[in-house]
C-alpha cells in the first residue's frame, strides 16, 4: 500500500508497506497459539530493545493510556511526584496525576530549553518524592532531556524514574539496563505508544517496567482501575493465549514486523541513523534562512520546531505543501503561526525528506522568500552522511 502523502508530523509517521501488509494480515482469535506465538516474539523484541529484564506491556491505546498506567502502577494517592516538564506534553503529567490523586510539582522550563540537573537535586532534596517523570523528547518545543545528567541526579535521591518514550522509543536509546553512574542508577519505566518513531498506526500503549518499579506495584494496596492493572495485564504478557482483555489483533501482527525492523537495523545503528537524520535536517533547514527552535545541544533527533522567516502565513503556507502532498504540523500554543513542526523518525527515508526539502524550498521561492531547494538538499546528504557512521 503506497503512502500517497508525505507525513512528517510529529506523529503518526509513514507506515511502511511490510508492516501494512502485516496489519491486513487475516484476523485470529485472541487466544489463537499462532497468535500467542506471534505476540511472544514481539514482547520479546520489545524487551531487547529497551534492555530490561522486567515487564513490557503491550495493550489496545494510545500513549495518554501509557502515561497513565506508568504513574498508575507506581505512585500511589497521596504520593508525591516531581513532572520535569519541558513542554506541553511534559505538562500533560500534571493532568495525569491529578486524576489519580498525585501530589503533583512541576519543574517547567523555558521553553526551548532544558531544565538544569541542579533545580531537579534542589526539589529533591526536600525529600518525599516517591517518583520523578520526564519527557525524553517534548513534541511541543523539539526539546530532548539529557539522561546522563538527569537518571543519576534523580536516582541519587531514591525516587522512581519514569522516561515519557513516546516521540523516542525506537528512535533514541532507552536503556533500562544502563548504570547512569551507579549499579543503582537506572531508568525505571518506559512509557510509550506505536505510532512514532516505531513506525506503526495509533493504536498501541507500550510500557516496560524494570525491577523496582515493579517492587513498587507490589507493594501498593490496589489500582485505581481495573484496565490499567498490570497485575491483571501481567499473567496475559507471560502467556498471551491468556485472556484479560481481547488483543488488538491487527495491531499486534504490525507491531511485531515493526519490531523486526528495528531488531534487523539493529537499535545502535537505528539511534546513530536517527541523530545522524536530525542533525541534517537542521542544517539544510538553516541553509533555507529559517531557524530551529531549539539549540543545537538540545535539540530532539525525531522531529524540529522550525521558524519561519519574518512575514511567512502560516496556515498558507502549510496548505500549499498539503496539496503538494506534504503534511507538517503546527506550532503549539505561544509559538502558534510561527512556524511549523517536522518530524523526521521511524521508517521514513532519506529521500523522503530530501522529496520534503524540495516542497519546501520550492513554496517559500512561491510566497516571496526564494531559496536554493538544491542546495539545502545537498546540504542534508553531507550532513546525514558526516554523522551516520
Amino acid at each position: 500500500m503506497p503512502n500517497k502523502e508525505m507525513l512528517l508530523i510529529p506523529g503518526p509517521t509513514p507506515v511502511v508497506d511490510e508492516i501494512y501488509e502485516a496489519l491486513s494480515r487475516e484476523t485470529m482469535s485472541h487466544t489463537d497459539m499462532r497468535f500467542a506465538g506471534i505476540f511472544s516474539e514481539a514482547l520479546a523484541q520489545t524487551r531487547k530493545m529497551f534492555n530490561t529484564n522486567g515487564e513490557v506491556f503491550v495493550i489496545a491505546g494510545s500513549g495518554t493510556l501509557a502515561m497513565e498506567m506508568a504513574l498508575a502502577n507506581t505512585v500511589a494517592r497521596g504520593e508525591k511526584l516531581l513532572i520535569v516538564s519541558h513542554g506541553y506534553f511534559g505538562d500533560r503529567f500534571i493532568g495525569v496525576a491529578k486524576a489519580l490523586g498525585i501530589e503533583a510539582e512541576v519543574l517547567a522550563a523555558e521553553w526551548g530549553k532544558q531544565i538544569e540537573p541542579s533545580q531537579i537535586e534542589e526539589k529533591l532534596q526536600q525529600g518525599g518524592y516517591k517518583a520523578v517523570t520526564v519527557t525524553h523528547a517534548d513534541t511541543s518545543t523539539g526539546v530532548a532531556a539529557n539522561l546522563d545528567k538527569v537518571v543519576p541526579t534523580v536516582k541519587k535521591y531514591g525516587a522512581l524514574f519514569i522516561l515519557d518514550g513516546v516521540c523516542a522509543s525506537g528512535g533514541l536509546e532507552e536503556d533500562m539496563g544502563k548504570a547512569y553512574g551507579t549499579d543503582d542508577y537506572k531508568i525505571d519505566v518506559v512509557l510509550t505508544a506505536s505510532q512514532k518513531a516505531i513506525g506503526v498506526p495509533p493504536g498501541l500503549a507500550i510500557v516496560a517496567f524494570g525491577p523496582k518499579a515493579l517492587e513498587s506495584r507490589a507493594k501498593m494496596d490496589g489500582v485505581n482501575s481495573y484496565y490499567m492493572d498490570i497485575n491483571n495485564w501481567s499473567p496475559v504478557m507471560k502467556e498471551p493465549q491468556k485472556y484479560f482483555a481481547t488483543h488488538p489483533i491487527n495491531m499486534i501482527y504490525g507491531y511485531a514486523e515493526a519490531m523486526k525492523i528495528i531488531a534487523a537495523e539493529g537499535t545502535a545503528a537505528r539511534y546513530r541513523r536517527h541523530a545522524a537524520i536530525g542533525k541534517a535536517i537542521r542544517a539544510a533547514v538553516r541553509s533555507m534562512g529559517m531557524n530551529i527552535f531549539a539549540a543545537e545541544e538540545v535539540a530532539a533527533p525525531t522531529l524540529s520546531c522550525i521558524l519561519y522567516p519574518e512575514g511567512v502565513n502560516d496556515a498558507e503556507f502549510r496548505a500549499v505543501l498539503a496539496k503538494k502532498g506534504l503534511i507538517v504540523a503546527g506550532l503549539l500554543a505561544s509559538l502558534a503561526g510561527k512556524g511549523f513542526r517536522l518530524g523526521h523518525m521511524g521508517n521514513a527515508t532519506n529521500d523522503i525528506f530530501c522529496k520534503a526539502l524540495e516542497i519546501i524550498g520550492e513554496t517559500l521561492g512561491e510566497m516571496g522568500f526564494p531559496v536554493d531547494s538544491a542546495k539545502a538538499v545537498q546540504v542534508f546528504k553531507d550532513v546525514f552522511a558526516e554523522n551516520n557512521k
